[in-house]
């Protein structure tokens, strides 16, 4: 058994939560923690000495969950007086002393703005013998200067921005994220250069809403500036970004994409309700026309793109006339796959007090539906690509049945998940490396790619994030990247403001 002090991060929620999870385990091994789930099996306690659990406040049931999971850890701890128990996140960000007082056994409760002070409360909380609540209004530091351990060793998330200016009623992140600040541009390149140098061939920009970019400085140009700027840097071959607001697509970042090569032909846009009357309820400062209307040019300049989005069924007041137009829109609108969600009231949001709330067989029975059609037309759309040559780019974990077929996954360009055959004698790839093959069949929700084994393409690519995540693999069961202990700032950082989901 280890002698050394571990961690455990438990997330929960957007790309957002796993990146600052990212941030939260480069603090905690800056602290001399190690991953328990680097440790060998025969090494690994029952439990680690600090566990975190970084919660969301937008799935439905958060807060049970929560409490259900710190209710499994009470007799763990009990026979481990030592163990530290911390929830951060927006729950913790929402609920905050509420959450001592229905777990008392949890030592640290911090908010989303000060996800860096991790490492001092437990000690203070250890030191006090008494649990330690921290909830800052506003950010202390801009989290992208704090450590970072990254899950992947080729692919990683680089947040732009924090915060939303929007008022969505659904949606509480605002009041839990803040206004929205934005990095500056050198200081974004800057991180994504180191990235490179490390290995990593892949970048996914991160923001609240990211195509708003550039508003806090006054530059609404700033994010197609960005995913060109991203371009020129040698050694990055794929750039995403999540989640943009349809309101904010502005025709210059159509062109950025189409004309920047290592900008991914990939678009996850949230439509959230194909109704005009339900968008207006929501607030959401478009219609289904101008949404209709962003597809299309992305399609005129980017013919290959696929389209994915989020869509929330049963907002209150929604009638069978408004679920027609959803239908109607996702059809117009050929998604290659859609995120969709049965509404239910969160507290503290305007709809939660809405009249006509739907009944909940109601919802379940529209989201059948809504599900049914979208299942179509994502086959239709993948059967398409049948005979389509892609280029995949490795990843590990990505299909559950890969042992049992003999394949192995990956993402294609427009982000398309492929399960592809090795042929026998062939080249096997590396996580991080690139292969080249056919798509021989259109799932609905995955393509598969077994022209190797049937005498087509099959070719490899080794990469530079193959090698990074090669260079991992003598070092434990679970290697994980090294710590970067945050970026070098590019002139004046810039100052926080006195007050203050990636959802789109």
């Amino acid at each position: 058994m280890t002698t050394q002090k571990t961690y455990d991060v438990r997330t929960h929620g957007c790309q957002m939560n796993v990146h600052d999870s990212e941030r939260l385990a480069g603090l905690l091994e800056t602290a001399g923690y190690v991953d328990v789930h680097s440790l060998a099996a025969d090494e690994r306690p029952e439990a680690a000495d600090v566990v975190v659990f970084n919660t969301c406040a937008v799935r439905e049931n958060a807060d049970n969950k929560l409490y259900g999971n710190l209710g499994q850890l009470r007799p763990v701890k009990a026979s481990n007086p030592g163990m530290q128990i911390a929830v951060g996140g927006c729950l913790a960000q929402k609920d905050r002393s509420t959450i001592v007082d229905k777990a008392p056994w949890v030592d640290v409760v911090f908010g989303t703005h000060n996800i860096g002070s991790l490492p001092a409360l437990l000690d203070r909380a250890r030191h006090n013998k008494a649990a330690e609540v921290e909830i800052l209004e506003s950010l202390d530091v801009f989290p992208s200067t704090l450590p970072t351990r990254r899950d992947s060793a080729y692919s990683a998330w680089v947040s732009i921005s924090v915060g939303c200016n929007n008022t969505c009623t659904f949606c509480i992140v605002p009041s839990l994220r803040g206004k929205e600040m934005d990095r500056r541009p050198g200081e974004i390149l800057a991180e994504i250069e180191a990235l490179v140098a490390q290995g990593v061939v892949e970048v996914t920009l991160l923001g609240q809403n990211v195509n708003t970019y550039g508003v806090e400085f006054g530059d609404r140009l700033a994010f197609g500036k960005l995913l060109r700027a991203c371009g020129q840097i040698e050694g990055l071959e794929r750039v995403r970004f999540t989640s943009p607001h349809p309101a904010a697509f502005t025709d210059d970042v159509i062109a950025a994409m189409a004309e920047t090569p290592n900008v991914m032909p990939s678009l996850h846009m949230p439509l959230q309700s194909g109704s005009d009357r339900v968008l207006k309820a929501m607030r959401r400062s478009y219609r289904s026309e101008k949404y209709l209307g962003i597809l299309d040019k992305v399609r005129a300049q980017i013919p290959d793109a696929a389209i994915t989005t989020d869509l929330i069924v049963g907002f209150p007041g929604e009638t069978e006339e408004d679920f027609a137009d959803t239908l109607e829109v996702v059809r117009k609108s050929r998604f290659s796959s859609a995120f969709t969600f049965q509404y239910s009231i969160r507290p503290g949001t305007p709809a939660a007090t809405m009249e006509d709330q739907i009944p909940k067989a109601v919802v379940q029975e529209r989201y059948d539906r809504l599900l049914a059609v979208q299942e179509e037309v994502s086959w239709a759309e993948n059967r398409a690509l049948e005979g389509r040559t892609v280029e995949v780019l490795v990843a590990t974990g990505e299909g559950r049945k890969d042992a049992a077929t003999s394949r192995m996954s990956g993402r294609a360009r427009d982000n398309r998940l492929v399960h592809f055959s090795v042929p026998e004698g062939g080249e096997r790839p590396r996580p991080g490396d690139m292969v080249t093959v056919d798509v021989t069949y259109g799932a609905p929700h995955h393509l598969v790619a077994d022209s190797g084994v049937q005498g087509g393409t099959y070719a490899v690519r080794r990469t530079a994030g193959g090698d990074a995540w090669e260079a991992l693999q003598d070092k434990g069961p679970a290697p994980k990247p090294a710590v970067s202990l945050g970026m070098p700032s590019l002139g004046k950082p810039a100052t926080p403001p006195a007050a203050a989901r990636t959802c789109g």
